[in-house]
């Protein structure tokens, strides 16, 4: 039985059941050509069914590794890029302690995360820290050569090799990367590095469920085989039945279409737990790379309330009205604080003493979903029942599905990104890189 609620009925004075209703003969079509592998970008679905052919191998190897990492590092440096980092960020970020970074004596290191920009002083610092503390690192990429994490690891690589000398460094990297080919492959297998797989068939903002996510998750001390759980629980219930009365996949992928065609063109996702941040993030990319594109798409937007409501909270309620929301409600938090008492009660707090935090910040969501609403902000809400691996494992695989849906409905593949590639030539341009040395000199052009 899957945790992950959808309710949409706070959309439905701005869109009808039936304008929602009308999308299923689509999204049975597309369904099956997710499940049969026929549609568009058919050669990267292998997404699909990760929850249902992780190997008994793969993950007592990963468990292992991640055992004797654990015992050897203070610090486990993850780089990569776009979903390279961001799906394991997700999770990791989700289930640490809040100030996991300040906590001592844990018994799992502080994951942290670098090639996942081009910050001189970023990596000084991060260099800095390593200098410090006995660390390790996997590095993520298909082909080795995507600049940002390429330019971290050769850093990094580096600095691993002249604390602990070569053949330690050795154990403490780990590549996970193409099966056969790429720059990193061949390092891999020259040095001697651990190495896990990237599937061939599977995009990088879809791969969470594969040792790119998983091994970083396993290194901070989770569960891996309980976050497969719940990808597995939640397609159950996908394949069961496509209706949009009962398949949360299927209205939620309706409904965003309907109010994107009404003139919704945004789609903010909002939570209201701190530890949701990077959960956010990582849905941006998710959404943001799979549908922009041949000029359509929902424009995805996050927001973390009730911190957001003194910033961006003004724009969603009297903004332009291009805009509606995708709320994540969770319904039990793990602790529990209450607000104290006060004999002077000059903060005027003593109507709500005695009472759990959490309890006035779902009363703050009830009344900003209200607000919202009556400011013409159609309302979303996926709901709970808290935050664990179980859980994440279903809202993962909930929107990596809802997304591959939806794009098909707009008509595009979700599952390429040709509009990335663009900056790449810029960027190589302006760098001198070999073989683009007519670009650059048309750019050079363009600048002066």
């Amino acid at each position: 039985m899957t945790h992950l609620k959808f309710d949409y009925k706070n959309a439905l004075s701005f869109v009808s059941e039936a304008s929602i209703n009308a999308y299923q003969p689509q999204i049975n079509k597309h369904f099956e050509s997710l499940f049969n592998k026929t549609g568009k970008g058919n050669d990267f679905l292998g997404w699909i069914d990760l929850p249902d052919n992780a190997s008994e191998e793969m993950l007592q190897k990963l468990e292992k590794l991640a055992v004797a990492l654990r015992q050897k590092s203070e610090i486990f440096v993850v780089i990569g890029i776009g979903g390279s980092y961001l799906g394991a960020r997700a999770i990791v970020d989700a289930l640490n302690h809040h100030f996991s970074q300040l906590k001592q004596n844990g018994d799992s290191p502080v994951v942290i995360y670098a090639g996942q920009n081009i910050s001189e002083d970023y990596l000084h610092d991060l260099l800095e820290i390593l200098d410090q503390k006995d660390y390790s690192m996997s590095v993520i990429s298909k082909s080795g050569t995507t600049t940002e994490p390429a330019v971290a690891f050769r850093i990094l690589k580096n600095h691993i090799e002249q604390k602990y000398g070569v053949a330690e460094a050795r154990k403490r990297i780990v590549a996970i990367t193409d099966k056969e080919k790429g720059a990193l492959k061949q390092l891999a297998d020259e040095e001697g590095y651990e190495t896990f797989i990237v599937p061939d068939d599977v995009g990088g903002r879809y791969s969470v469920l594969t040792p790119v996510g998983l091994l970083p998750i396993a290194v901070a001390g989770y569960n891996i085989r309980t976050l497969l759980k719940g990808a597995k629980q939640i397609k159950s219930q996908i394949e069961s039945d496509y209706s949009i009365s009962k398949n949360p996949v299927s209205a939620y992928a309706a409904v965003r279409n309907e109010l994107y065609k009404s003139g919704k063109t945004t789609e903010i996702m909002v939570n209201y737990e701190p530890r949701l941040y990077y959960f956010t993030e990582w849905w941006k990319q998710l959404y943001g790379e799979s549908e922009g594109k041949e000029n359509k798409g929902v424009f995805p937007a996050g927001v973390g309330f009730t911190t957001d409501l003194h910033s961006m909270g003004q724009y969603i309620q009297d903004g332009l009205r291009n805009i509606f929301e995708t709320v994540i409600s969770v319904e039990k938090p793990d602790h529990q604080v209450k607000v104290p008492s006060e004999a002077k009660n000059l903060d005027k707090l003593n109507y709500i003493a005695g009472m759990p935090i959490h309890e006035v910040n779902r009363q703050a969501e009830l009344g900003t979903t209200l607000a919202h609403i009556d400011g013409g902000v159609p309302n979303l809400r996926i709901t709970i029942p808290k935050v664990n691996e179980e859980v994440l494992g279903e809202m993962v695989y909930f929107f990596e599905m809802a997304c591959a849906l939806s794009g098909y409905i707009l008509d595009v593949n979700p599952f390429d990104q040709p509009g990335v590639e663009a900056y790449k030539k810029n960027m190589f341009a302006l760098l001198g890189k070999p073989g683009f040395e007519k670009e650059t000199e048309e750019i050079r052009k363009r600048i002066k």
